[in-house]
């Protein structure tokens, strides 16, 4: 892999271990609160399971960019970064969130572009 397409897949993997730490570790604390929007702290506790949850399955999105990356497996991922823009339309979709789809989907699109036109399997 090209270093820019090696950067957006990283780019694309560490906002998905941050998005981990967001759920899994923070999602009860003034930072989690906020960031996700959540109507008060009791919710946040009542809900940090199911929290947890969402932010092992971003765990496992960034730890396989990472595995694709570093074994070189393009077809592994490409299919995480599809994973990822399907999770992100349908968040923004669900959650009638835009912002949503900017953060998750987009850096996902531009990885995946980059990575096709690498591989000459698009064209511009």
């Amino acid at each position: 892999m090209s270093l820019i397409t090696t950067i957006l897949i990283s780019l694309v993997a560490l906002l998905h271990f941050y998005f981990l730490i967001l759920e899994m570790f923070l999602w009860t604390k003034p930072k989690g609160i906020k960031t996700f929007g959540l109507r008060s702290k009791e919710f946040a506790e009542e809900s940090k399971v199911l929290a947890a949850n969402q932010g092992l399955y971003n765990g496992f999105l960034a730890a396989g960019l990472i595995f694709g990356i570093l074994s070189n497996n393009q077809d592994l991922t490409v299919f995480i970064l599809l994973c990822v823009i399907i999770a992100g339309i349908y968040g923004a979709y669900s959650t009638r969130k835009t912002k949503l789809f900017l953060i998750q989907s987009f850096p996902a699109i531009l990885a995946l572009i980059s990575l096709l036109i690498e591989n000459n399997n698009l064209t511009i």
